[in-house]
């Protein structure tokens, strides 16, 4: 978990929510992943999708039997949904998602017994440390976007000041 959150930390030096998510394979670290969505232009590149995508050219294949993911927030249901076409073995998640989680804070796709792969899912590791992680950045954009509202207000009032006419 350690390396996803290392991870995360690269997501959120390039201004990208902080998620991270590292696959193994045994012993092995096959591939790592952050956020990206923002910068890419692309929904879909969140810290699983892109680990997945790396752990698949690492191992040339789109199944990864066998590995597992760990990784700093609980999937949402597209992750949850390429994990388990990938057949991932094991998911170790840190801080919940009360609002897209899939692994049981919303919805929980792997408990589903009609699909046809079983991932075995331990959420709430390090769930301290990736939770405020997660709250610092967010908590940091309010406050650049209050200064930056409150700048702009400032820039609109000197604005209105200046074209209005002076009296005598």
């Amino acid at each position: 978990m350690a390396m996803a959150q290392a991870a995360a930390e690269d997501a959120r030096r390039k201004e990208e929510v902080p998620v991270g998510a590292v696959i193994v394979l045994g012993d092995d670290v096959i591939a790592t992943g952050f956020n990206h969505p923002i910068r890419g232009h692309d929904p879909s590149a969140h810290a699983e999708m892109a680990a997945l995508r790396a752990a698949a050219q690492t191992l040339q294949n789109y199944r990864l039997p066998g590995c597992e993911l760990f990784v700093t927030l609980e999937p949402c249901l597209m992750c949850a949904g390429a994990i388990m076409h990938a057949r991932i073995a094991r998911v170790v998640f840190g801080a919940s998602d009360p609002k897209t989680g899939a692994c049981g804070s919303v919805v929980d796709m792997f408990a589903n017994q009609q699909l046809n792969h079983h991932t075995t899912v331990t959420g709430g590791v390090l769930t301290d440390e990736c939770g405020r992680a997660l709250q610092n950045f967010f908590a940091e954009r309010r406050r650049l976007a209050r200064e930056e509202r409150d700048a702009r207000r400032a820039r609109e009032a000197e604005q209105l000041a200046q074209s209005q006419p002076k009296t005598n």
